[in-house]
């Protein structure tokens, strides 16, 4: 097979391939070097042997995540503070016309759904991957993971039924996300509490991530007064010279907030009956650099 054939069979599926490593890990770094071994391995493979291309890298891809996953469980015990996964850029477009598909892939990246995975086991999330954010067939996961179809099926339905209990409820209107945030904004730049706590819901809950390398609550804050004091105090120290931009990112809109020119933080807001029922707060500079990039 000649190389450039090589190549470009390989780019029709890098889509597909990234978005299960990155589903799979949570980080976008892990989920480019999964992708590039699994092309060093398809670029090394006797593809005469090959009889279709898209099986095998997913196969391929499916099961490097997998060891990965099991390899950095530790490290993500031993996380200083909560954690929450790569902001991952979305605004650049896809292949994916069909409006049902898309809706699935943009819950399948969120954080929330991103988070819960995370307490699943490694083959029960590539089953969850691979099933509900891509519609493998499970006769195909079954050959991927080299398991039983049987097997397969337990696993989905295991994994499915931890996701919904798990899986909060909240509103995806952008617009109205994209307005609650622009408003949280401008309360907590103006130091008004009680326009600060109107946009709260009582219950909400603010996550933060540093990895202990800046700073951030090393727990979760909850109830409308605790996190709106917290804003405001962390907006009195930190707002001072810093720049703001709006970006899709885990298929939502974001908040990416500069200070002299470099990323310092994502801000992201989850919704339910028109009030801020959650937010996140990555400020782990590991996990922002590649913002930085693009």
């Amino acid at each position: 097979m000649a190389t450039d054939t090589v190549t470009e069979l390989f780019e029709q599926h890098r889509s597909v391939l990234t978005g299960v490593a990155y589903r799979m890990l949570g980080r976008v770094a892990d989920a480019e070097d999964i992708v590039q071994e699994a092309w060093l391995r398809w670029s090394a493979e006797d593809r005469e042997e090959v009889r279709e291309p898209r099986a095998f890298l997913v196969t391929i891809t499916t099961r490097l995540a997998i060891d990965r996953l099991r390899h950095v469980k530790s490290r993500r015990e031993a996380y200083v503070g909560p954690w929450l996964p790569e902001p991952l850029a979305t605004e650049y477009g896809d292949t994916v016309t069909d409006t049902a598909e898309r809706a699935v892939l943009a819950e399948s990246v969120s954080f929330a759904v991103l988070v819960v995975l995370e307490s699943l086991s490694p083959l029960e999330r590539a089953v969850f991957v691979l099933r509900e954010a891509f519609g493998f067939p499970y006769g195909e996961i079954a050959a991927v993971l080299d398991r039983g179809e049987a097997a397969v099926r337990q696993l989905a339905g295991r994994a499915r039924r931890h996701v919904e209990e798990r899986k909060p409820r909240y509103d995806v209107d952008p617009v109205e996300r994209r307005d609650l945030t622009e408003r949280f904004l401008a309360a907590a730049a103006g130091g008004d509490l009680e326009q600060l706590l109107s946009l709260l819901a009582p219950d909400v809950r603010l996550v933060g991530d540093s990895g202990g390398k800046s700073k951030a609550p090393l727990r979760v804050i909850e109830t409308a007064d605790k996190v709106g004091r917290f804003i405001l105090g962390a907006a009195a120290k930190g707002l001072a010279g810093a720049e703001f931009r709006f970006r899709e990112l885990n298929s939502a809109p974001a908040l990416v907030v500069y200070i002299e020119g470099k990323v310092d933080s994502v801000f992201q807001v989850e919704v339910v009956d028109g009030r801020i029922a959650k937010i996140y707060i990555v400020r782990n500079p590991d996990k922002l650099a590649l913002l930085a990039e693009k």
